[in-house]
């Protein structure tokens, strides 16, 4: 049976590296639906992950492709695992404190608690390192997810600190281990 991958990809200029996330996923032989913010829009296209996935990509909360079935609960239950890459402080500051008001933060709290979740935070130093994204982060874990740290890098911004996203291959490992239940 094919393992199926939630990946939600926010409003972060890593926005564009979710498409060879999303190629080596399904390369690999996994279910890959993309879940995609207004915000990561600007940077990558649906369109780009639905020709790398050869599924249709999930962008609004309120579109219900099926009227007879609630698209961001039927999402959920295939699903074994809930990947956001790139995490922004906003997604992350949503998943932690309940809010559900886009369809990646809905879809979160619809996902049965007992599935996988991963996060991959990417975001300029300050805001990373800023108090209250420590803080989500630390309920994010209690809550059962994962995080991929992110990498000290020269940012997009010109600072350089931690903030980047984790290489492809720590995401992809992260991620197949996660599913095969091995540890990383």
């Amino acid at each position: 049976m094919t393992k199926h991958i939630l990946l939600g990809v926010t409003g972060s200029i890593s926005a564009y590296k979710s498409a060879d996330l999303a190629n080596h996923l399904t390369k690999k032989g996994y279910a890959v639906d993309v879940l995609m913010s207004k915000s990561s829009q600007e940077f990558i296209t649906p369109l780009t992950l639905q020709s790398l996935t050869h599924r249709k990509v999930h962008t609004d909360v309120m579109e219900e492709p099926d009227p007879s079935k609630i698209n961001h609960i039927e999402l959920t239950k295939p699903a074994d695992l809930f990947l956001v890459a790139p995490a922004t402080a906003n997604i992350i500051g949503k998943l932690a404190n309940g809010l559900a008001d886009n369809l990646i933060s809905t879809v979160a709290l619809a996902l049965p608690s007992d599935r996988a979740k991963l996060i991959a935070p990417a975001m300029n130093s300050n805001m990373y390192e800023h108090p209250i994204v420590q803080k989500n982060l630390r309920t994010l874990k209690d809550m059962g997810y994962k995080v991929i740290d992110p990498r000290e890098s020269l940012l997009a911004c010109g600072d350089f600190g931690p903030g980047a996203l984790a290489n492809d291959e720590n995401l992809i490992e992260e991620a197949i281990n996660t599913l095969e239940g091995k540890e990383a």
